[in-house]
């Protein structure tokens, strides 16, 4: 498999730094306790860690509202830490991205500040700033993802700037030449220390309109939706000039060697396979997010692996997530007795897996108190289910009370206790104990990497496909449903089975018992 590129071959973990490991006893994971951590994602058998933002931030969203892209928050570390963490990870093994925040700053970094300062202040084009409307409003009907309109008076100066989320994360300008300079920059610099590739943030928000028109209204918003489904996002996303932005950025990258660059694009997939770049020169992997709002039944995943499959150019790597920073957990979407043949599932998919820091413990939602609750999307718009507290709570690592081995102090988010590694990692039976055979499965088939997928269909609760390469093909079945069922074979020897005691069991000619719940790997 020498031939794919690492990113390829790979499993991505991804670590929201602050629930992952606190080592100061200040309630926040920090870098330390990541490096502290690194060898349980060794033994878990993935390759690369995904660390969402570590920038020094105000912390008006949590990270995402960047003040300084060339070093790290103090509540994090400091950036000889992260250099640490960087070389150690290396000797183990392991990649390590980082999350890329281009589309908007905080409202304290010094380009915005200077920008604000006048209208004739050279940074002042570095962002969106419009006259207000004749009646002394808005320039548009533009909308915030975080609620509310996209556009904030600024009294001082007297016009208005655009926000696609907090009025604290003003939106850089993409279409002046200096910005992008400034963020190939910003890119380099952390090129320069070893980083291994990008996770980039909203990529397909950077370009809007550039006559600022109106957006339509759209005619399936639902009351109870967040406010900006009002409105289709035909003039603020997705417009034709970001693809040149795209390429550029995969253009620094490349002259490094062998980086990735993965873009999170929430569109539907016609529109997502545009990021891939005719001619593979877009995005290396932009988030295929299918399953995250998938329905959990066996016809409508078996088409939806067919329809991505089938969009995808010929020059293109799939990939696939179950889970991240900004979805409720898989656990508690499909229920914790799906938990594992979702793991199968993902990890027997062709493409590259991304998995969620927790997932591989059966970790589900955290309960939030309202006041507890940290998350800016839900404190602006409450009640309407935006809030990303609960996927976001501290890694259970243990069942010590009340901070699960996350931290000595008072976590920033309560931490729950109903699993951990340490109750399951000498536990054969356990999830975790299934992901690590499933990556080591990974590892030794190479159908399961390089392969071909094929026969992709359903019948009632049963979803199969085989994973083909040269003389080898695996069958995979997975019962989503709560009642046993059974799947065709021509015969062979199953090599994983959520169920115990199923592994090296002879898969028989014809009809094979399937249990509830039940997803097994067979050679055939």
């Amino acid at each position: 498999m020498s031939e794919l590129k690492w990113w390829q071959r790979g499993v991505i973990y991804q670590i929201y730094p602050r629930s992952f490991q606190d080592s100061n006893g200040d309630g926040i994971g920090d870098l330390p306790g990541i490096a502290a951590r690194l060898g349980y994602i060794t033994a878990l058998g993935a390759d690369a860690v995904w660390i969402s933002p570590i920038y020094p931030s105000p912390m008006a969203d949590f990270g995402y509202d960047v003040a300084n892209y060339c070093d790290i928050d103090p509540i994090f570390g400091t950036l000889a830490e992260f250099q640490q963490l960087v070389d150690h990870a290396h000797r183990l093994g392991l990649k390590v991205l980082l999350d890329f925040v281009p589309n908007h700053t905080s409202d304290q970094h010094p380009w915005f500040e200077l920008s604000r300062s006048s209208r004739d202040n050279p940074k002042r084009d570095w962002y969106l700033w419009r006259d207000p409307a004749p009646d002394g409003g808005p320039p548009n009907n533009w909308m915030s993802r975080m609620g509310g309109s996209a556009w904030e008076w600024d009294e001082a100066t007297g016009q208005y700037y655009y926000h696609a989320f907090l009025r604290e994360q003003p939106d850089l300008n993409w279409r002046n030449p200096q910005v992008r300079r400034a963020m190939d920059d910003v890119l380099r610099f952390w090129l320069d220390r070893g980083v291994d590739g990008f996770r980039v943030d909203v990529l397909w928000l950077l370009i809007k309109d550039a006559q600022f028109r109106d957006n339509p209204p759209n005619p399936a918003y639902r009351p109870g939706e967040p406010g900006h489904h009002r409105l289709l996002q035909t003039y603020t996303e997705d417009q034709p000039e970001v693809h040149e932005i795209v390429r550029s950025m995969r253009a620094t990258l490349s002259e490094y060697g062998e980086k990735v660059l993965i873009g999170e694009i929430y569109l539907p997939i016609a529109r997502l396979m545009t990021y891939y770049g005719p001619n593979g020169d877009g995005a290396d992997m932009p988030f295929n997010f299918q399953l995250l709002n998938a329905a959990w039944r066996a016809g409508d995943i078996a088409r939806l692996i067919r329809d991505y499959n089938s969009a995808l150019p010929e020059h293109a790597w799939p990939n696939w997530v179950l889970g991240n920073h900004d979805n409720p957990r898989v656990a508690s979407r499909i229920g914790a007795d799906q938990a594992r043949v979702a793991a199968v599932l993902l990890l027997t998919l062709r493409g590259t897996p991304t998995l969620y820091y927790g997932d591989e413990i059966g970790m589900t939602d955290g309960h939030i108190p309202p006041d507890a609750i940290r998350d800016p999307a839900e404190l602006r718009q409450p009640g309407i289910g935006q809030g990303r507290d609960p996927e976001r709570t501290p890694m259970q690592w243990d069942g010590s009370l009340p901070n699960g081995g996350f931290t000595t102090g008072q976590p920033w988010l309560p931490v729950g206790t109903a699993t951990s590694v340490r109750t399951q990692e000498d536990d054969a039976s356990s999830l975790l104990s299934l992901y690590r055979r499933l990556l080591e499965l990974r590892r030794s088939h190479a159908a399961l990497v390089r392969g071909t997928i094929a026969n992709v269909g359903a019948e009632g609760d049963v979803l199969t496909y085989e994973r083909c390469h040269d003389d080898e093909r695996l069958l995979i079945a997975l019962n989503m449903g709560r009642e046993d069922a059974t799947v065709s074979a021509h015969g062979g020897v199953v090599l994983l089975s959520t169920l115990a005691g199923r592994d090296g069991q002879p898969l028989r000619e014809g009809v094979n018992r399937l249990s509830a719940g039940e997803a097994l790997v067979a050679a055939v």
